[in-house]
Order: C-alpha cells, then sequence, then structure tokens
C-alpha cells in the first residue's frame, strides 16, 4: 500500500470506516493478524477521537473509570484522574491512531457504499473517490448523531442555537441568558461549568434523572510512575475495576430486585444536597433507577440551586427572543443548548449502505436495528458492523466490546482465507434466533420493566441497544466463529449476479 498520507487507493482487502475506540481496535487487530492484506481505514474528520473528538463541551468527561478505558494492546499509565477528561482521552486516540497513521485517510468521509455481487466487493464512494474492498468494517460510533427535537418557532429564534456535540467555542456565554435543554449525561457536565459565567441559566427538565456521587480523584505522579514502571500493578488495578463495574449486571439484569440499595445512595445525596423540599421532588424520578442511565456527579446538584438558575420543564417551543416550556411560560433566552443526546436507533450510516439486494441497511431495520452478534447482518455480506444493535453496556467500559467485535471480525475473515472463500453473509434464521435469545433476556432487566422511557427503545418499542449480560459472556460468544450460522461461498468466476455457495 502506498505510503503517501493522501493517497486513496483504488482497491482493498479491508476498509474500516472510522477512527475511534472501535475503528483503532479493529485496524490494529486486523493488521495484526493478516499483515499480508492490504488493510485501510477511513476517517469523516482530520483526526481520530471519535465521540472524543466531537463532544468538547465545557467539562466534557467519561463516566467509566479509566481503567477500563484504554485498549488492551495500548494501556495508558498516565491518567491525571479516576475518571477521564475529554482532552485526555481524545490526546490518547489520537496517539493509537498515529501509530497506523499510514493506513488511516482522514477528510475522507463514506458517502454511500454498495455491495456488488458479480464482483463480490463492496465498492465504496467517499468524499476522495471511490475505492473498492472485499471486507467493509464500519466503526462509526452510537453517540455519532445529535439528536435535536423538531420544534415550532425554530427557525423564527434570533439567537444562537447548537448541540452539545457540535459546541460554539466562539460564541461567549458570558453575560448570556442561556438555555439547555436536557438534564442528561452532557447537561449535568455542561451546567455546573458555565452556570457562573452566564446572567441566567434556564434548564429545560422533561424527566429528572437518577444521580449517584462521582467517586473522582486525582492520580497522582508516584502513582503514574508505578503503573509505568510496574504494568503488572496496572493490569491488577483494571482487574479489580473491572469486577467492580460487572457487579453491577447482578443489580440492573439478574437480580433488580437489589437496586433499592443504588436507589438508598442516590435519595441520599439528592437529600444531602438539596435542601429544599419542593425542588427535591421536582429532581426525584418516578422511575427505577437504573432504568435509564444513572449519572455520575457531584455539582448537578449545587449547580441548579444558585441564584441565576430557573429548573423548569420540557421545552415545548421557540419564539423570536425566548422558550416556552411545557406549562405555557416563556423565558427570555438568547442562546439555547440543545444537550439532548444522539441516535443511536437510527445511526446514519445505515441509510448509506446498500446489501445485496439493493436495499439500505435502514430499510432493512424499518426502524428497529439488529444484528447477529452486534456484528452482522443478513442481507449484507462481508460487513462487519463494531457497536452495533444490542452492544452498548449500562454498567462498564465499551472498549471491553469493541475488541471482540474486532477480534471476531478478524476470526471470520481467517476462517474464509484458510478455506479460499470470499464471502460470508448471516443467515437470517441464525440472526433471528439470536435477537430472540435477547429479546428474552432484556425482558427481566431494569431497562425493560423499570418504567421509563429511554433511548434504549427503537421507533418499534424494542430495546435494540443494550446487551443484557456480562462482557465476560459476550468475550466468550464472540470467541467462537459458528460457520453453519453463515452462507459462505466463492466469488463467481464470470460475471454474475450471486457468488457461488459452498455450504
Amino acid at each position: 500500500m502506498p505510503d503517501h498520507p493522501q493517497h486513496l487507493p483504488d482497491r482493498v482487502d479491508v476498509l474500516v470506516v472510522g477512527a475511534g475506540f472501535g475503528g483503532l481496535a479493529a485496524l490494529h487487530r486486523l493488521v495484526t493478524d493478516h499483515p499480508d492484506l492490504e488493510i485501510l481505514a477511513i476517517e469523516r474528520a482530520g483526526e481520530a477521537g471519535g465521540v472524543w473528538r466531537e463532544n468538547d463541551y465545557p467539562g466534557a468527561a467519561c463516566d467509566v473509570p479509566t481503567s477500563l478505558y484504554s485498549l488492551s494492546f495500548a494501556p495508558n499509565p498516565d491518567w491525571s484522574h479516576s475518571y477521564g477528561r475529554q482532552h485526555e482521552i481524545r490526546e490518547y486516540l489520537i496517539g493509537v491512531a498515529d501509530g497506523h497513521r499510514d493506513r488511516i485517510r482522514y477528510n475522507c468521509a463514506l458517502q454511500d457504499a454498495e455491495w456488488d455481487a458479480a464482483q463480490a466487493l463492496w465498492i465504496v464512494s467517499t468524499e476522495r473517490g471511490v475505492i473498492r474492498c472485499r471486507f467493509l468494517v464500519t466503526a462509526p460510533g452510537a453517540l455519532s448523531a445529535p439528536g435535536v427535537p423538531d420544534l415550532p418557532g425554530a427557525s423564527d429564534f434570533g439567537g444562537t442555537v447548537f448541540h452539545s456535540a457540535q459546541w460554539e467555542h466562539g460564541h461567549d456565554l458570558t453575560g448570556r441568558r442561556v438555555a439547555i435543554v436536557g438534564s442528561g449525561a452532557s447537561a449535568v457536565q455542561i451546567v455546573p461549568e458555565i452556570v457562573d459565567r452566564v446572567e441566567h441559566l434556564t434548564v429545560f427538565q422533561r424527566t429528572p434523572a437518577w444521580v449517584v456521587p462521582r467517586l473522582d480523584r486525582t492520580i497522582g505522579r508516584t502513582e503514574r510512575t508505578v503503573y509505568r514502571r510496574l504494568p503488572a500493578a496496572h493490569r491488577l488495578i483494571r482487574a479489580l475495576v473491572y469486577l467492580y463495574r460487572e457487579f453491577y449486571v447482578i443489580l440492573m439484569a439478574r437480580r433488580p430486585r437489589l437496586l433499592p440499595i443504588a436507589t438508598a445512595i442516590g435519595k441520599a445525596q439528592l437529600r444531602f444536597q438539596v435542601r429544599d423540599r419542593s425542588l427535591r421532588r421536582r429532581l426525584t424520578p418516578d422511575y427505577t433507577i437504573g432504568c435509564k442511565r444513572m449519572l455520575l456527579t457531584n455539582k448537578w446538584f449545587p449547580a441548579l440551586q444558585k441564584r441565576n438558575v430557573t429548573l423548569t420543564g420540557a421545552l415545548a417551543e421557540l419564539t423570536s427572543d425566548g422558550a416556552v416550556d411545557s406549562d405555557g411560560r416563556t423565558h427570555e433566552v438568547d442562546t439555547v443548548v440543545f444537550a439532548t443526546g444522539f441516535t443511536p436507533t437510527a445511526p446514519p450510516i445505515a441509510g448509506h449502505l446498500r446489501g445485496r439486494t439493493g436495499d439500505t441497511l435502514a430499510d432493512t431495520w424499518a426502524g428497529s436495528p439488529s444484528a447477529y452478534r452486534g456484528v452482522s447482518v443478513h442481507g449484507f455480506p462481508n460487513l462487519f458492523f463494531l457497536y452495533g444493535p444490542n452492544t452498548n453496556l449500562g454498567h462498564s467500559s465499551i472498549v471491553l466490546m469493541l475488541e471482540p467485535q474486532a477480534r471476531y471480525t478478524s476470526t471470520a475473515i481467517r476462517h474464509l482465507r484458510d478455506r479460499g472463500l470470499d464471502t460470508i453473509e448471516v443467515t437470517a434464521q441464525a440472526q433471528q434466533t439470536y435477537n430472540a435469545g435477547l429479546d428474552r433476556e432484556l425482558g427481566g432487566t431494569v431497562w425493560n420493566t423499570g418504567g421509563c422511557a429511554s433511548w434504549y427503545f427503537d421507533a418499534k418499542g424494542r430495546n435494540s441497544v443494550m446487551w443484557p449480560t456480562f462482557t465476560r459472556t459476550y468475550r466468550r460468544m464472540m470467541s467462537t466463529f459458528v460457520a453453519d450460522d453463515h452462507r459462505l461461498g466463492r466469488a463467481p468466476a464470470h460475471t454474475d449476479d450471486t457468488a457461488q455457495v459452498i455450504r
């Protein structure tokens, strides 16, 4: 493969889309296991980082311990805190990507990809030209498409509007009247950071969230030195934190009756930090803790009690110079920040991938994503999806899911190569059976039974986001490749509409 960083070859064996945690895990694993293959990654932005490049709003940080938030092949002993800050995670990913700089093409967004059965290839259109590949590995991330509500009056508003994942750093909030729309994971980080700069802050809360203490600490120089010089000590800490976080699965999925333990912690923090009974009632959720993402913060409740803060109901509409809440009250604002999350059940890339029948992945899913092991989709040969349906976690690091997916992808490709085959497609029956089992397991979890409406549920009411059990269970499953669950074949010798099916 040419070394020139701007060169986009006409054809490669494997094309990886994305240079966040998933894309880098896939790139490393494939290059390690298949050094003789031509492997390339494309990234829409000018640098690596994925969600940690996009989400650079004030206070952005991770709610998963840094002990678990690094790739196994690139341990980082130099985190400054037990919960990573956005800039550190971004710099870490840029450093990992630098080790593969000759294999990554930046500013090269995927526009469309179509399976060509006659050639048994994916034809991928990008901003910088067309590239063909035998295998397409997409790692767009689940938190990459901002979700912005369609509000009445939005076009009439005369102020500044942006999403938290598209923060306008050139827009100074000092002395402004700002509306924060949402009270979820990003809002609880943003509000404490900007509250003392703005003239007034109006927080539009649709549903209160369960908040628990953030046990963050600074990792001192001595401790970091020990981790650098004694990698085994670093691995031990990672293992202990891993076991502790796996315990959360018991609460959320296996023994929900134990959740009152977590509820007591959340209520204690609320009572300790919010003395006003009326405000405390407005901040107390009416659903089971864990049904939605629990928020780790010590600063949210104190910030909401500042004199220049108004906590109100959901945002109903915008006017030329204000925002109207669900009770009909108008609040004068000049800046609106949507901290309204993302659209994991409707990933934009799904509308740009056309499979064997010519339908897009979005058409195939029809509002309800599903996949075999979260990676393969019937009708889309030689396509592997990282961070696909039902692989999100409510208790631990997504890295623990992405790396098994990368290894599984590599194993599947190895299985084909060892047998002189070219195409792989999961059967409809295998995919249906797998997802039926997932649905049964999810049925008893707090995410499905906790009494809340969350972003885990898709347009058809199915929980197509969460993984229902331990990460070790997923890792064990992904360590094996079941050939009988797939149609394996060879590329046609002559132009034809299908590959020759071997089994």
